[in-house]
């Protein structure tokens, strides 16, 4: 068993502990009404994009998302959110350094014994989630699941349908497909660009993410015969049929949107064995992206 195997595999663990911790961490958690900013870089970019539409559509306040190199300074914050897995991200430790002073923030991460650690105001640490493997699985979705606790928003359903998501058999032909659409709406919308990253760093696959009502205008026009679409959360009516008519093969997301993650985590390590890759070793790419001064 690859480490990614084995790490997302214990999600639904991962996730218990930390809707249960999420109350012991309200006072660097986002309070309703603030104006916040959260930030990362890859995956956890992606899982910042579902937060911040999660906090925002539950009224709890303007909330915004930023890959780490793209924070926009001249805006203001009350509270700046950084995910960072490893806490030695470049991008990430520079953000919290030139804000620091002006603007709070709390910095999520899997070790605490890191440069995050003196950069942030605030820390939250999830080191029971930590991985071993570069690609990132159970980290990501904990924090997704921290945050979505603190908002109100988990339930032990969400756990339940993780664990289905780890026994139930994948779409009979999926795993010989040679394109990958993702689709999202609203918080998922991110969930589908992390889905989409996961294939890329995994197996090598072709992939792609778009807000579902968007794929009408345009990237439909790749499907057919041998590719598949994937939506995670529900559908735009009339979609699922119009995909269908063009040959491809249509994955409807039945489980909460973050246990259809851990479904296309698998898919990604199937394809990998098919293809012969190690998922633990994805070519070009290491843990943490630190850059030389």
């Amino acid at each position: 068993m690859t480490h990614v195997e084995d790490e997302l595999a214990s999600q639904p663990d991962c996730w218990t502990r930390a809707a249960v911790r999420a109350p012991e961490h309200a006072g660097t958690l986002p309070a309703p009404g603030e104006r916040v900013a959260i930030v990362g870089c890859g995956t956890s970019y992606f899982m910042a994009q579902a937060v911040a539409a999660l906090r925002e559509a539950s009224g709890q306040g303007e909330t915004d998302a930023f890959a780490a190199s793209e924070f926009p300074y001249g805006r203001s914050y009350d509270r700046i959110v950084a995910l960072t897995r490893s806490g030695t991200t470049t991008e990430v430790l520079e953000l919290l350094r030139e804000v620091r002073g002006h603007t709070r923030t709390t910095a999520i991460t899997a070790d605490p014994g890191t440069p995050v650690m003196e950069a942030a105001d605030d820390l939250v640490v999830l080191d029971f989630a930590d991985e071993r493997s570069v690609v990132q699985t159970r980290f990501a979705t904990t924090a997704l699941t921290l945050l979505r606790a603190h908002l109100g928003l988990h339930t032990d359903a969400v756990v339940a349908d993780a664990r289905t998501a780890l026994v139930s058999p994948l779409p009979q032909g999926l795993v010989d497909c040679t394109q990958f659409t993702f689709l999202g709406r609203g918080w998922t919308v991110g969930l589908a660009n992390e889905a989409g990253l996961k294939m890329r760093e995994a197996c090598l696959a072709w992939t792609e993410a778009y807000p579902a009502m968007e794929y009408r205008h345009g990237p439909i026009s790749i499907t057919t015969h041998g590719t598949a679409t994937w939506m995670l959360g529900e559908a735009p009516e009339g979609l699922p049929e119009q995909v269908r008519d063009t040959g491809a093969l249509w994955v409807a997301g039945g489980l909460d949107p973050l246990a259809e993650l851990v479904r296309v985590q698998r898919l990604a390590v199937a394809v990998a064995a098919v293809r012969g890759l190690d998922p633990d070793q994805p070519r070009h790419l290491t843990r943490s992206v630190i850059l030389a001064p």
